[in-house]
């Protein structure tokens, strides 16, 4: 705890300056730690920019800055989503992009400049982290503090999910992430339930068409927003959200790494596997400016990329708990392994799940998989 000679700060991230402050936090504050991989800080920009990242067309919002002594000392983010936008079971009153050095009374001083916000907004119950929402980056990590950092996946400290919970925060939902390892089996595998005479002619997989993405990205949209429909904090993706990454997904994604299935003709799921550019992005500590953007596109054509994460996943919610739609997760299982054959990747990370969606869990862990990270989702009461 701090003692009463230090002066903690709390401050909105308003103007250029914070704004920028405000991306750079976990980098700063983190630098070092086991398990934590700097995000670059132009990545950054586009996820909070409010002119970048359609999301904040759905919310009004705020961010702060705690300095200590002087010293950068943390952040947080409040927001509350229009009346038109309400989460499934989850308050419209959210936080997000917790992040501090070691110390409540840093902790306390920011939770209690959002809880504030968000009650003059006239919420009375708040969850968080989603940085900034359930379609992006959500949860404090409370497992898997030194696995592999994964592209677009939060960390935080251990101190700060304890201090947290000091502060009356409790779980609301827990959302898991597994680690699927690529062997031998992987690569010799052949093709099983595509054969069967019952789903040889019903089934069939195309990889994305990357130079028709405008099309592409409203059936994938359409069935992302349908097959989440029903899990809890749903908010359904925009097509604009999805078209303001897809320029850095073409970049990024490797020609096979998205994929969609198609059931009697009609597109019913789809996946999308990155590669995992902390590899190539580590050693440059969050910059991209003025020398590391030649090095990133460089080494994305060049590197030989050893994990990747499914970053979107959707099968249509008609399908779930039906033969048909195990069909469908099976053969996509498959054709993951048919495509590890010309892939470098030793592992790939599935996540997020839901703890309950057991539709999903099930599949997944009969694949080999097993539970690498758990984030967690905070509720609290913001009732007098």
């Amino acid at each position: 705890m701090s003692e009463n000679k230090d002066k903690i700060e709390i401050i909105p991230a308003n103007g250029l300056r914070n704004f920028l402050a405000f991306c750079q936090v976990p980098r700063l504050l983190y630098k070092g730690q086991p398990g934590f991989a700097p995000p670059l800080d132009a990545e950054r920009w586009t996820m909070f920019a409010h002119k970048l990242n359609p999301h904040f067309k759905l919310v009004r919002s705020q961010t702060w800055l705690a300095r200590k002594n002087g010293k950068l000392a943390g952040r947080i983010s409040a927001q509350i989503y229009n009346e038109e936008y309400t989460p499934l079971g989850a308050s419209r009153a959210q936080f997000g992009c917790l992040d501090a050095i070691d110390d409540d009374a840093v902790v306390a001083a920011l939770t209690r400049a959002a809880e504030d916000w968000l009650r003059q907004q006239g919420a009375t119950l708040m969850h968080g982290p989603f940085s900034p929402s359930i379609n992006a980056e959500m949860g404090l990590l409370v497992q898997g503090f030194e696995a592999t950092p994964m592209v677009f996946m939060p960390w935080n400290p251990p101190y700060l999910v304890e201090s947290l919970e000091r502060l009356g925060y409790t779980k609301a939902r827990d959302v898991i992430s597994y680690r699927y390892d690529v062997g031998e089996k992987d690569r010799q595998a052949s093709p099983s339930i595509m054969e069967r005479p019952e789903w040889r002619k019903r089934l069939n997989i195309r990889t994305l068409d990357l130079k028709n993405m405008a099309k592409e990205a409203q059936i994938i949209v359409d069935i992302f927003n349908d097959a989440w429909s029903e899990n809890w904090g749903f908010v359904p993706f925009t097509l604009a959200e999805f078209m303001s990454s897809a320029d850095g997904l073409k970049l990024v994604m490797p020609p096979e790494g998205g994929f969609m299935v198609e059931l009697d003709g009609e597109p019913q799921a789809f996946g999308v596997i990155l590669p995992n550019l902390h590899e190539i992005t580590a050693d440059l500590g969050g910059r991209l400016l003025p020398f590391g953007l030649p090095r990133v596109i460089s080494r994305i054509r060049n590197h030989t990329f050893v994990s990747g994460r499914l970053a979107l996943f959707g099968i249509r919610r008609a399908l779930h708990r039906k033969a048909a739609g195990g069909a469908v997760i099976l053969a996509f299982i498959e054709e993951m392994r048919q495509r590890s054959k010309s892939s470098s990747f030793e592992h790939v990370e599935f996540g997020w799940v839901l703890e309950d969606n057991f539709g999903m869990r099930r599949p997944i862990e009969l694949s080999g998989a097993k539970i690498d990270k758990v984030h967690r989702v905070y509720e609290k009461s913001l009732a007098a």
